[in-house]
């Protein structure tokens, strides 16, 4: 069958947003497909959420069981390591590869004054060929990049010491427009021609710091001399020349064969990745885990590692690249641990891999404990439907709380648990529109109206749980909305004392105190200090934006610190009107309380 969107959900997090391919295997770990991508998790996840599909793409989707994938550093070195495991297993949904012709090389011919061209086929000549490279357009402009910028021949003229003696040849076009020193008629020394072919390789290779920093120097010399035309097209040559990458982590010629090991170790467990390279490329990538018991250090898991990991794959590469030395019982096996180049960046890939690879444990690890988590909630939320006698088991809880600052601006919160964990999308809170002065009574009974008339307008899901955090003059008002709502026989509404902790139902004469460290208590409690804290946040973003404003703030001369000192002793500016003028004055001054009591005369 076809993946679920739960088993789905569970995969997609732990696929990396970075370049690699990804390998789709069936319940027998079959190989069906591999596949490239720039950006792992979204390519993966097309295959499961789009809706016109092949008939082929169905069917590919419907027997994948597995999904692994491996991380490069670029698009290009996807392109290649999907090319190497294409023609190694040749998966039963890819495009069939026969031959070796999917990409061109550019190769530096074994021959006297060598030339440099492209080709396609690799012949054991003892010629360089650097590549591979994923565009054919790309290595034709290179080398005439290189042409226009270093003097080197295009003939196939057999340039031997005796023939240049002899004289057989004669300088063609090339030499003249300067593309070519005539090292046919002895022009041109072979030790000079060598730095020019030096300067090419570096290029090739990417060392394009020396060729862009000369360009630099010229393309300014052009421009003190004014003539933007000549500027402008050594611009454009750096310009490509920034843009050009020539080597591949996961294909190099010049590497032969080895098998590649990291590790990364957390606690008693250590997380491999192995890499097989043959003839330069990338053809095996594999995950392992391995149980440590005795403390076992780095060097000890690789040393391990290597000889179980080669055993398994049967591995004869007689080169191992390794993140440490090692001591191995096969004399004949080279340890390589590499400090910089092609072999060091090798190391660099197969650690990161690694290194998704640990952080994939981590997040499974984490989801484990969240599937955990969510059991032990809900044998919480049975308990608590059990202790209350709630005829629904409390998936949905809301909680309300009316809050003011020293008397004055009154809100109310509602904060949401559901499935036993805060839903804070769910939060809501709610600015006293009918009520004037401070009537936590009245308040309440607005609030609690105006949440649920809305729920059951819109036709949303109730809670199965409200707790009003309060005594019961608070559970009455709030009762009063749900019954103009009609709402008492759909869920079940309790009052919560502010101080201890007892629990009120509508028409009981009687609390409820359940056990101080029973979970259901718990629970409530996390509810209440919840909406505790989200109600007087709430408070402190209005005061700070001075979205509350009292009769004091528009007295001239009460400065902020002086309303602050009134309020605080006050609590309210009824209080404040109604007090004697000594005692104000006591705080502030006869001279500033005069003001104030004048301020607040009818």
């Amino acid at each position: 069958m076809i993946m679920t969107d739960e088993e789905l959900k569970k995969v997609l997090p732990g696929i990396p947003a970075q370049p690699g391919i990804y390998k789709y295997y069936d319940a027998d770990k079959k190989l069906l497909y591999v596949g490239k991508a720039k950006h792992l998790r979204k390519r993966v996840s097309s295959y499961f959420t789009k809706t016109l599909q092949s008939y082929k793409t169905q069917e590919l989707v419907r027997r994948i069981r597995s999904i692994e994938f491996t991380v490069v550093n670029s698009e290009q070195d996807a392109f290649f390591l999907e090319n190497s495991l294409i023609k190694q297993f040749q998966p039963v949904f890819n495009i069939d590869l026969k031959d070796d012709k999917s990409y061109p090389f550019i190769v530096i011919k074994n021959e006297p004054f060598p030339r440099v061209f492209l080709t396609r086929r690799k012949i054991n000549d003892g010629s360089t060929y650097l590549g591979p490279f994923t565009s054919v357009g790309k290595v034709r402009d290179l080398i005439q990049f290189i042409r226009q910028n270093i003097p080197i021949r295009n003939c196939k003229l057999n340039l031997t010491d005796s023939n240049i003696r002899k004289r057989k040849f004669k300088v063609c076009l090339e030499y003249h427009i300067g593309n070519c020193k005539g090292p046919c008629e002895g022009l041109q020394s072979a030790f000079d021609y060598k730095n020019d072919l030096d300067q090419v390789k570096n290029l090739l290779k990417g060392n394009l710091s020396p060729v862009i920093r000369h360009l630099k120097e010229e393309m300014k010399q052009h421009a003190a001399d004014l003539n933007f035309e000549k500027a402008e097209i050594v611009r454009k040559k750096i310009e490509h020349l920034e843009s050009y990458k020539a080597t591949s982590t996961v294909v190099n010629p010049k590497m032969g064969d080895a098998d590649v090991f990291s590790v990364i170790l957390n606690e008693d467990k250590a997380f491999i990745n192995f890499m097989m390279v043959q003839n330069g490329a990338v053809i095996q990538t594999e995950n392992i885990q391995l149980e440590s018991h005795l403390g076992e250090n780095e060097k000890q898991i690789l040393e391990f590692a290597v000889s179980f990991i080669r055993n398994k794959f049967e591995s004869i590469s007689q080169e191992i690249i390794v993140p440490v030395e090692l001591e191995l019982l096969d004399d004949n096996l080279k340890v390589t641990v590499p400090k910089a180049g092609d072999k060091k960046n090798l190391l660099d890939l197969s650690i990161k891999n690694a290194a998704v690879f640990f952080e994939e444990y981590k997040r499974k690890k984490a989801l484990h404990l969240y599937e955990k988590k969510k059991d032990d909630n809900r044998n919480i939320l049975h308990q608590l439907q059990e202790d209350l006698h709630l005829p629904q088991l409390p998936v949905h809880i809301e909680c309300f709380d009316n809050s003011n600052f020293q008397g004055s601006y009154p809100v109310s919160a509602m904060v949401c648990f559901k499935n036993g964990e805060a839903s804070k999308k769910d939060y809501r809170h709610f600015n006293i529109r009918t009520v004037t002065g401070i009537n936590d009574f009245a308040s309440m009974k607005e609030v609690v109206m105006r949440r649920y008339k809305r729920l059951t307008e819109e036709n949303e899901p109730l809670p199965q749980l409200v707790i009003i955090d309060g005594g019961k003059g608070q559970l009455s008002a709030a009762m009063e909305s749900i019954k103009e709502l009609k709402l008492e026989k759909k869920l079940t509404v309790v009052g919560l004392a502010k101080n201890v902790e007892e629990i009120f139902f509508t028409g009981d004469t009687e609390s409820l105190k359940l056990p101080y460290s029973s979970e259901s208590l718990k629970l409530i409690r996390t509810i209440r200090d919840e909406v505790h804290r989200f109600g007087i946040t709430h408070h402190r973003q209005r005061r700070s934006k001075g979205a509350f404003n009292t009769q004091l703030e528009t007295i001239p001369g009460i400065g902020k610190s002086t309303i602050d000192l009134l309020l605080k002793e006050f609590k309210s500016v009824s209080n404040i009107k109604n007090a004697p003028i000594e005692d104000i004055a006591e705080l502030i001054g006869f001279k500033k309380a005069g003001i104030v009591k004048d301020a607040l005369k009818d």
